[in-house]
Parts: C-alpha cells; sequence; structure tokens
C-alpha cells in the first residue's frame, strides 16, 4: 500500500481530491510523487516533468488526482491554471539549491497572493527535499528563507524529506490527512508545526 493509499483514506467524503504538486524544476516533485504511489505502480526511471503531468490513482471509494507540474521558469505560468482545483498544495524545496532559494521565495508569494489561492484556507505541505546531499539547509532554516511564519491563514507543515529513500514523506502525509480533516470539520484554522 502506498502513501497515496492512505492519503485518500482520510478523505472519504470526497469522490475525488486534487493535489497540486509545485516547485522550481530539479527540486524532486517527480520523484517524490512516484514514491508516493503503490509500490507496483512507481517507474525506476525518473524525467524531467515538461508542461505538467497528470497522475490518477483510484482506490475503492477515492479518486486521487496529483498535478505534477513542471518548475521550469517557462512553464510555471501554467501552475495558475490549476490553483481553483487543488484541494491541497505540496509545495517541493531543493535544500541544496541555496542560490535559487530566493526564486523559490518569490514563486511561493505569487502563489499565495494569487486570487485563486489567497483567500482559501488550503493546507500547504512543504517539502525541504534533498537533505541526503552534502551541506543542504535544514528545514528551519528552509522556513526562514522562504519567511513560512508569515503564513497566518492556512495551515502549512514543513518536512526534511530525501525523495530518493521516501525519508520524511510519510510524516508529510500524515500532517497533511489531520490538517486536511481538521480543515474540513472545523471553520478555524490553526498553523500546526
Amino acid at each position: 500500500m502506498g502513501l497515496f493509499d492512505k492519503l485518500v483514506g482520510w478523505l472519504g467524503l470526497k469522490k475525488e481530491v486534487n493535489v497540486l504538486c509545485l516547485g522550481l524544476d530539479n527540486s524532486g516533485k517527480t520523484t517524490i510523487i512516484n514514491k508516493l504511489k503503490p509500490s507496483n505502480a512507481q517507474v525506476q526511471d525518473i524525467v524531467p516533468t515538461i508542461g505538467f503531468n497528470i497522475e490518477k490513482f483510484k482506490t475503492s471509494s477515492l479518486s486521487f488526482t496529483v498535478f505534477d507540474m513542471s518548475g521550469q521558469g517557462r512553464y510555471r505560468n501554467l501552475w495558475e491554471h490549476y490553483y481553483k482545483e487543488g484541494q491541497a498544495i505540496i509545495f517541493v524545496i531543493d535544500s541544496a539549491d541555496k542560490l535559487r532559494m530566493v526564486v523559490a521565495k518569490e514563486e511561493l508569494d505569487t502563489l499565495l497572493n494569487h486570487p485563486d489561492i489567497k483567500h482559501r484556507r488550503i493546507p500547504i505541505l512543504f517539502f525541504a527535499n534533498k537533505m541526503d546531499v552534502r551541506d543542504a539547509l535544514s528545514s528551519v532554516k528552509v522556513s526562514q528563507l522562504l519567511c513560512l511564519d508569515y503564513i497566518k491563514d492556512k495551515p502549512w507543515h514543513i518536512c526534511a524529506t530525501d525523495a530518493l529513500k521516501g525519508e520524511g514523506l510519510q510524516e508529510g502525509v500524515d500532517w497533511l490527512q489531520g490538517t486536511t480533516t481538521d480543515v474540513h470539520d472545523s471553520e478555524s484554522v490553526e498553523h500546526r508545526d
């Protein structure tokens, strides 16, 4: 059973769940999505996403759709076309790419200020990926550089991950599961980390 199966288990009230997977190119989005799939559906060779890929998974009660959006500069303008449909966001950061942390923050700010996202209490899961790389920034440092503490109107969480080994992904899925359930069950939003 993959992590996606677990993710969809708690969303039994919905027939379809749309998750947007965003982040700069080479941050590990496709690798993470691959690791979240059931083991028999995982692929061995990961290639960079051009444009976007849509991954659909079905369980007995739910259809799960993940939009894996290319992080290449020329494709980032496509992201906004999927914001309305998104019910959760996974934002992946390459923790070892210190030079492009500013670009990641700019893209995050653009996302958070978009009219289709700004006034919604959509949960955002941040994966500070590539923790296996020497001199990678800690999830705390990534959080500081992205100014995540300023996000007050949306539940968010950051996890240190190594997508190649799948490390840290379970923690993120568990948080997303609990938070999405809370957001559906309550009108109050609280920040959790």
